[in-house]
């Protein structure tokens, strides 16, 4: 009797042993629009570094090798290679024969979460392909072209040394800041060695402030008429040249955004242009890249931070590079991200921010026709889903108490300063403030990667309909066929026809032994542009978004053809009888 319920608990065991994995599988179940079961595990509560971003971007192109490739596109001043993943469906064609959009993050150093939004994107679209309609066609369709991060050293540099929220903006091109002779010898003390440059404060009869008996993280002023027991020392660090200034040799003051060959000035003019258009690099390597993929239809790239959707003209000067028709599928796609991402407004940066010379979003659009928004990242309305002022000291003290618990600030602690003697060091992380904390970063990055998709999705898509013919008499007779945009962006943005930047769309007959070729300009009034030279390939100049345009051939024979489009960036259709 024993041996017997030995062989059955045994058996019972060993079937338990078996379900493990199905029971396993049974423990969780899909959340709407979140991919079920991952080849690729990545967690989006967290920021990465150069490395980390690289390794994820590796394990997702390995894990989905017939959507998925990663390249270096060039190496950045410190000689990393800048990896871009390209995304499309490359059984149904070249990524170079479909609309594309780029996608960039992280072009100023401490606008970190730019590389993690940027990386959801493709992480997303990689995942959610096999079980999504809309995302397989959408890959059928069109082409991705992802870099998380275009300023990797400087990405390694805000994470892996001592830095404040705001610092640095620049890349790693040293330069010497303050003209004393010194380019970046001292750079950021971090004198408690936390990774983090906060706030000095010290005890002073003449002090202005005293802590707040109810919050001791917060400095009150006091009036006027009343002495406090605190002196405000500034930012934590040392003098270490000697010239009155704590922290000034750091990598230098420059701007990426501000070093791009579209209405470029020099640095007197724009604060942080360097010595020329692309002098730096990581900016060349982009434009080289764009250049080569002229089927590069939209763009985003995320910085941070305030919950923007940003469009050029970024100066005033630029307004009428922007023409009415282009505007208007500017704001139609950007108030659906309004939608898209609570808290987020729809921005012109010269009207309703500053002026900005020689910066990214303007030279794709002005140099190369490309529909481009820069998101601004990270809004406090997503703190407390209320309306504020935008990272007020009151909210950010809030925020910590609140929701992080007290991570977010490193508490008042003495330390002795080698010039100013017995000081505090506290303050906020340079991780908070202008980048999400953990909790807030998926959904965010989720909501801002649906809205490129979006925009992604209204590059041009054309097809071949209305396919007629009419005997004309004599052996001849006339094909008529529209040729028609399904989504609102044209084959050729208004930028690119004032200065043909792209070549025309081409409409091509074969099969058929072509006498004249026509552009129909009006079928009503019988109004038609004639293309005397290659009749059978007619150029035309634009495909509007959400219409079509009409061409028609006289032929003399015809049996069995084919009618096919080719635009650089709304891509390649055909029609065959």
């Amino acid at each position: 009797m024993k041996t017997t319920k030995l062989i059955v608990g045994l058996a019972f065991s060993a079937l338990s042993l078996t379900t493990l994995p199905t029971q396993a599988q049974e423990k969780f179940f899909q959340a709407v629009g979140t991919p079920y079961n991952p080849k690729v595990e990545i967690a989006f509560n967290r920021y990465y570094t150069y490395e980390g971003l690289v390794d994820n971007m590796k394990k997702i192109a390995a894990a989905h090798p017939d959507i998925a490739k990663i390249e270096s596109i060039g190496k950045s001043y410190e000689g990393r290679d800048m990896m871009t993943l390209t995304i499309t469906d490359f059984s149904t064609g070249k990524d170079t024969d479909k609309p594309a959009m780029w996608i960039d993050g992280n072009i100023h150093s401490n606008e970190i979460q730019g590389g993690e939004f940027s990386l959801y994107a493709a992480w997303y679209l990689t995942e959610m392909h096999a079980d999504n309609e809309f995302i397989q066609q959408l890959l059928k369709d069109k082409t991705f072209y992802i870099t998380p991060t275009i300023n990797p050293d400087a990405r390694n540099d805000f994470f892996n040394q001592p830095n404040t929220a705001n610092s640095p903006r620049s890349g790693m091109m040293v330069l010497d800041n303050d003209g004393d002779g010194m380019n970046g010898e001292d750079g950021m003390d971090d004198l408690d060695g936390d990774g983090h440059i906060t706030m000095m404060i010290r005890k002073s009869p003449t002090g202005r402030y005293i802590k707040d008996p109810q919050d001791p993280r917060k400095l009150i002023m006091v009036g006027a008429d009343k002495v406090g027991e605190y002196e405000m020392l500034g930012q934590e660090g040392t003098d270490g040249d000697g010239d009155g200034r704590v922290n000034d040799d750091g990598v230098g003051y420059y701007d990426p955004n501000r070093d791009w060959g579209w209405n470029w000035q020099p640095d007197y003019i724009q604060r942080g242009a360097l010595r020329y258009p692309f002098t730096l690099p990581e900016n060349r390597n982009i434009m080289e890249f764009v250049m080569k993929h002229p089927n590069i239809a939209g763009a985003q790239s995320f910085h941070n931070s305030g919950g923007m959707i940003l469009r050029g003209p970024g100066a005033e000067e630029d307004v009428s590079t922007y023409n009415r028709e282009d505007i208007r599928i500017y704001d139609a796609i950007a108030s659906k991200g309004e939608e898209m991402i609570p808290g987020y407004r729809y921005l012109t940066v010269y009207k309703d921010l500053y002026s900005v010379f020689g910066g990214e979003l303007d030279w794709f659009y002005g140099t190369r026709g490309v529909f481009t928004y820069s998101n601004e990242l990270m809004n406090s309305y997503l703190y407390f889903h209320k309306a504020s002022q935008g990272r007020s000291q009151d909210e950010m003290f809030e925020v910590d108490e609140l929701l992080t618990m007290g991570d977010a600030f490193v508490m008042w602690h003495e330390y002795e300063h080698p010039q100013f003697g017995t000081v505090e060091i506290g303050g906020f992380k340079k991780t908070f403030g202008r980048a999400h904390p953990g909790f807030l970063l998926e959904q965010d990055a989720h909501r801002n990667a649906a809205f490129t998709i979006y925009h992604a999705y209204h590059t041009p898509k054309l097809s071949v309909l209305d396919v007629k013919e009419e005997d004309l008499g004599g052996g001849l007779k006339s094909i008529t066929a529209t040729i028609f945009n399904e989504r609102l962006m044209p084959t050729h943005a208004s930028q690119d026809l004032k200065h043909n930047i792209e070549r025309p769309d081409y409409v091509t007959i074969s099969g058929a032994k072509v006498v004249a070729g026509f552009v129909v300009e009006d079928e009503d009034f019988k109004k038609f542009s004639e293309q005397k030279m290659n009749p059978e390939k007619i150029a035309v100049e634009n495909i509007p978004g959400m219409t079509g345009v009409k061409v028609k051939w006289i032929v003399s024979s015809a049996s069995n053809y084919t009618i096919t489009v080719d635009s650089a960036k709304g891509g390649k259709a055909s029609w065959k009888k």
